[in-house]
């Protein structure tokens, strides 16, 4: 696996290629946003690891420009450890978030999660491939997502979501059920991670997100994909 880490600090850069090497991963090094995408474009990356604060081009900016194309798994990485911050991460297209300083092991168990959901995206047990509901259809072998017949793009988190409440279209899944069910860890204040990505995936497939057609909120319950 190549995991591409990009930050500013060169020391900061080396020690997280020293632990990720140890795991047997292949490094590749960037230290700003744009090395990160012309290093992203030119090999195959199959996770970032981003700092937020950075020359010439940020890692918001770096990871909305990355999400125009792909799905590479991004953990960003800040000083900053308000809730602020880590929604702006989740809501730029961010699959997880971790605060500087961190624990080595942290990082690598939060490396290996962003892995194995990015490696076996339809893993969960389905009786099919194809998961409809009126226009919105899922293709899981192919891992496309289409909209009255035009392609649309996910983060493989959103996707995974998408993918749960569609193959089961008319069920209910409550907020703890979703993130248990796709972070596969116990859910702690899972309401605005959960609520960030709802959102991003209603401005992908809703032709007016705020009256949604597809993905439907049942106050007090959860969230479901309605069965058309």
């Amino acid at each position: 696996m190549n995991i591409l880490v990009c930050d500013d600090d060169k020391e900061i850069v080396e020690a997280i290629s020293i632990y990720l090497k140890n795991e047997g991963y292949n490094i590749f090094k960037a230290f700003n946003g744009l090395e990160a995408l012309e290093a992203a474009e030119n090999n195959e990356i199959h996770l970032i690891i981003m700092d937020i604060m950075m020359p010439k081009m940020d890692g918001i900016k770096a990871t909305m420009k990355l999400r125009e194309e792909n799905n590479i798994p991004v953990i960003m990485v800040s000083a900053k450890a308000e809730d602020t911050d880590k929604i702006i991460g989740l809501n730029m297209g961010a699959d997880d978030y971790i605060t500087k300083p961190f624990n080595p092991l942290e990082l690598i168990a939060r490396v290996k999660s962003q892995l194995r959901r990015y490696t076996a995206l339809g893993s969960m047990e389905t009786k099919t491939n194809l998961f409809k509901s009126g226009g919105l259809e899922i293709d899981d072998e192919k891992k496309s997502i289409t909209v009255d017949g035009e392609e649309i793009h996910l983060t493989p988190v959103q996707y995974k979501i998408l993918r749960l409440l569609t193959a089961n279209a008319g069920r209910v899944f409550s907020i703890d059920d979703i993130y248990e069910k796709v972070w596969r860890e116990e859910a702690i204040n899972a309401e605005n991670t959960i609520a960030v990505h709802i959102r991003k995936i209603r401005e992908k497939i809703e032709i007016n997100p705020k009256e949604p057609k597809y993905l439907k909120v049942v106050w007090g319950v959860g969230y479901k994909i309605e069965k058309l």
